[in-house]
């Protein structure tokens, strides 16, 4: 993806820098004109989107187009004080669905809160609201409710656990894959933990399984 906007910036001789992060702009409170209102594009607009293309709201067609929209939106009808025409317009519930609850997932995580005394097993951290029951062996994958299967871990732990960028060694030590930084160029915040060993229940028969450890290392661990 980086190699083909790479690609991209270099045709169209883009200078804004060599490095620069892949996002995207969310507009949230969006007003949609009636098609009577509709304002014409800048005359200038090129037919490649990719070009990169700046206006300027006080001079030429930016200021032309931006007189315009205010010029439009003053004539649309307004929505209760508070409310943006969007939210006027639009439900702010959708369609009801029933979810088939997990049965023991609360028994597993009580289990496996007072096993690990309410602490993270990386952190040692206390937060119980940022606290959630992770499983090694995931539950689409017949993952049992059994503590054995089960680590308390602070939630964006568990999301890395979870999608094979953490994992725990037979040796109960955390480890932090090297696709993290590769992917998102980050990670500061758990690469230190990277070899720390897990602060684990004082019975050991609460204590992670080997079976349950190995399944996650060689089937979702990214390594």
């Amino acid at each position: 993806m980086r190699e083909r906007i790479a690609g991209i910036r270099d045709r169209i001789r883009y200078r804004g820098g060599k490095f620069a992060e892949i996002g995207c702009v969310l507009v949230v409170q969006p007003t949609f004109f009636s098609q009577d209102r509709w304002v014409a594009p800048p005359r200038d607009w090129p037919a490649r989107t990719q070009v990169d293309k700046r206006y300027d709201l006080l001079a030429g067609e930016g200021a032309r187009v931006w007189r315009e929209c205010l010029a439009a939106a003053s004539r649309e009808p307004r929505p209760e004080p508070g409310t943006s025409v969007a939210e006027a317009e639009k439900p702010r519930n959708g369609t009801p669905q029933l979810v088939t609850p997990r049965l023991g997932q609360g028994v597993f995580r009580v289990a496996v809160t007072d096993a690990y005394q309410r602490a993270c097993a990386v952190t040692g951290e206390h937060p119980l609201p940022a606290l959630e029951a992770a499983r090694i062996r995931p539950f689409a994958d017949d993952g049992p409710h059994d503590v054995r299967n089960g680590v308390l871990l602070r939630a964006d732990i568990h999301r890395l656990l979870d999608q094979g960028y953490a994992t725990i060694t037979r040796e109960y030590r955390f480890e932090v894959s090297r696709r993290l930084e590769q992917e998102f160029e980050n990670g500061r915040s758990y690469y230190p933990r990277h070899g720390g060993r897990l602060v684990l229940p004082s019975q050991v028969e609460e204590r992670p399984a080997v079976a349950f450890i190995e399944g996650h290392n060689q089937h979702v661990y990214l390594g």
